[in-house]
Formats: C-alpha cells, sequence, structure tokens
C-alpha cells in the first residue's frame, strides 16, 4: 500500500465534488498555457473521453471563465472550435511598496497594464494605507461598467505573515508586526492580499513560464533592489516555511566585521549587494579616481569634494581612454557571488534567476 504523508492539523476532507473541482483546475492551466486549445487536444493532454472535457468545458464557459475564439482546420471532419481563457473585462491592481516611493498598477488578467502611478511612500504604515485607500478608490472609478476588480495584491519588502496579513518585520520600512492588509481593507471594497516581494517576483515568474521552461518547478528567485530577498519554488510550490520566513537569505551574514546592514546586524549579504552598496562603491571608486580620498575608505566617512557623475551617464558613455567606474566594480559587490552559493546551494534549484531594479 502506498501512503503520502498528510498534515493532520491541517487539512480539508474531500467532498463528492473534490474530483470535478481538480479536473476544472487541470483543465483551465492547460488552456492558460496551450491557449487556444481545442477540446480534442485537452482530451488528449488529460488522456480522458473527450464527453468529459465536453462537461468541463460547458461548466467554464457558462461561469465565463473560458471563451470560444473561432476554428481551426482539420484534417477530417467538423473543425474544432478553439478555447481562450477570459480575460477580459476582468482586472486586478498590484501595488509595490518601497522605502522611497510605491507603485499602484491596474492590469488585466492577461497581464496588460491599464493604468499605473508613482508616490512617495508615506513612512507611517496608517497613512499609507490611507493613501492607498484614495488612489485606489479613485482608480477603480475609471473601469467600465462591465469591468470588475477581483482584488488587490501588496508586496512589501519584508517578511509577511501572508495568512493574517500582516508585516512581519520590513527593516527597510521600518516596520514590525503591522496589520497591512486589515488597514487597507477599511478604505477598499475589495479583497487584499498581502506578499512578500521577493516570493510575489517568484510566483510571477511561475505563472509566466512558456516553452521548454514550463518544466522548471524547482527555482531560486533571487531579487536584488533596496533590499536582496529570494523566493524559493519547490515542485511548483512556494516554499514559505513555519514562521514565514523562508528565503530570508538576505540577512544572513557572510562577514561578522562586514558593513552594518538594515537590519541591525553587519556582514549580511543584503549590505554587500544591494542597490545602495553598489552606490556606495562607485561613489568610493570615483572618488579615488579623482584623488579625493581613497576608495572604500573614503565611502564611509561622508567627505565629498565636487559633484560626482551620475551612474548612468558614465555606464552608457565610458572614455576609451578611461573606463567608467561602474564598469570597473562587481557587479553585485564581493558578497554577492558568495550570498548565492552559500545560501542557495543546499536547496539545490534546478534553476536560479536574478533580477535587480
Amino acid at each position: 500500500m502506498g501512503m503520502r504523508k498528510i498534515n493532520t492539523r491541517s487539512f480539508r476532507v474531500a467532498t463528492r465534488g473534490t474530483y470535478r473541482e481538480i479536473n476544472r483546475q487541470i483543465v483551465l492551466n492547460l488552456i492558460r498555457e496551450h491557449q487556444p486549445i481545442s477540446r480534442a487536444e485537452l482530451a488528449r493532454r488529460m488522456k480522458v473521453r473527450r464527453a468529459a472535457i465536453t462537461r468541463i468545458v460547458r461548466e467554464l464557459l457558462d461561469h465565463n471563465d473560458v471563451v470560444e475564439t473561432g476554428t481551426v482546420l482539420a484534417a477530417r471532419g467538423r473543425r474544432p472550435t478553439l478555447l481562450r481563457i477570459q480575460t477580459s473585462g476582468r482586472l486586478a491592481t498590484a501595488v509595490d511598496i518601497r522605502p522611497t516611493r510605491t507603485t499602484i498598477a491596474l492590469a488585466d488578467f492577461s497581464g496588460a497594464i491599464r493604468k499605473r502611478e508613482v508616490f512617495p511612500t508615506p513612512p507611517r504604515p496608517e497613512d499609507l494605507a490611507r493613501e492607498l485607500g484614495v488612489r485606489v478608490t479613485k482608480l477603480l472609478g475609471d473601469v467600465g461598467s462591465d469591468e470588475k476588480c477581483y482584488g488587490i495584491g501588496v508586496v512589501v519588502p519584508g517578511m509577511v505573515d501572508r495568512r493574517g496579513g500582516r508585516v512581519l518585520y520590513a527593516p527597510r520600512l521600518g516596520w514590525r508586526d503591522v496589520n497591512l492588509r486589515d488597514a487597507l481593507a477599511k478604505f477598499v471594497d475589495v479583497r487584499v492580499v498581502i506578499e512578500s516581494a521577493p516570493i510575489a517576483c517568484a510566483l510571477a515568474r511561475l505563472w509566466s513560464l512558456t516553452g521548454d521552461s514550463r518544466a522548471v518547478n524547482n527555482f531560486a528567485y533571487v531579487s536584488v533592489s533596496d533590499g536582496v530577498g529570494v523566493g524559493i519554488v519547490v515542485s511548483g510550490e512556494v516554499l514559505r516555511g513555519e514562521a514565514h520566513t523562508a528565503g530570508e537569505f538576505g540577512h544572513v551574514s557572510l562577514d561578522p566585521y562586514g558593513p552594518q546592514c538594515a537590519c541591525g546586524k553587519r556582514g549580511c549579504w543584503e549590505a554587500f549587494a544591494c542597490n545602495s552598496a553598489t552606490s556606495m562603491r562607485y561613489i568610493a571608486e570615483v572618488r579615488g579616481a579623482q584623488g579625493t580620498g581613497g576608495g572604500a575608505q573614503g565611502a564611509g566617512n561622508g567627505a565629498r569634494r565636487g559633484p560626482l557623475p551620475p551612474i548612468e551617464g558614465s555606464a552608457r558613455a565610458p572614455s576609451p581612454a578611461k573606463p567608467s567606474p561602474a564598469a570597473r566594480l562587481p557587479a553585485r559587490g564581493p558578497g554577492s557571488g558568495p550570498g548565492r552559493v552559500a545560501g542557495l546551494t543546499p536547496i539545490t534549484p534546478s534553476a536560479t534567476t536574478s533580477r535587480g531594479r
């Protein structure tokens, strides 16, 4: 007898509709990944009879979850009708919170951005919730009468209890134990979901995979911006951990005598590889090149003589005789490579994706 381990403290008993719901989700995923697709092709991929697919598709059509989009030539017989996921009129709102600015975007279910706006992030979470409520309400007030927003997804650079809707700890924001979901829900009439930024990136990557890359169900997504975070996907599921802190490799110390991190420790991967650390190395390198105080040591004392050239300009237009300081710097500092090796090797992902903003 084969037996799979089940968490006996958290489970749902199968009902008469469980089998139907599982097959319904399989059909929806197959349509999304291979659309446009015919009923015959769905039956072939699921290895079931055409009649079984017909019943499920009829339910999906009745609920407006899928739409028929014409026919295609066939070798013989009737032309098969093609199916697509219904995305028209179905909207979602995304909120990306960062220490200095917050971005709101309204998109349809195909991922097409309809509207987007950016504003400075208020320091207090209650003020941010109020500001978001006003802006999101105004944004949704402009949608058509035949359109509907199904939810608001908020991503935060920190540790998040997704079920409770709480930001457990976000050092870059200076937040600890903030119930952001309920604070925002007071101002909007749409479901609100809070998620950690690197986990949200990993989920986006998982749902956007195409072609042969769909087979990659074990990977790590390294997000580098104001901080460093890792989203881990194992067997197609995001790894969260008991305390909702899985993937917090950014605050693993690589050097106890290294630079100070926003979390209070020294030598964290984030302290070596985040955007501000890269900018400081650039500033130190420029000072050294200008003879104004010598490299990394001068970068920390706050001394500055004259304006520094912008990173973008130097990186895009280096002098042939004198390479830009940005070109001479390691991509993300001395801790970037060792951080990835130390943090991700024990997980043995089949792929690692790094993105910076």
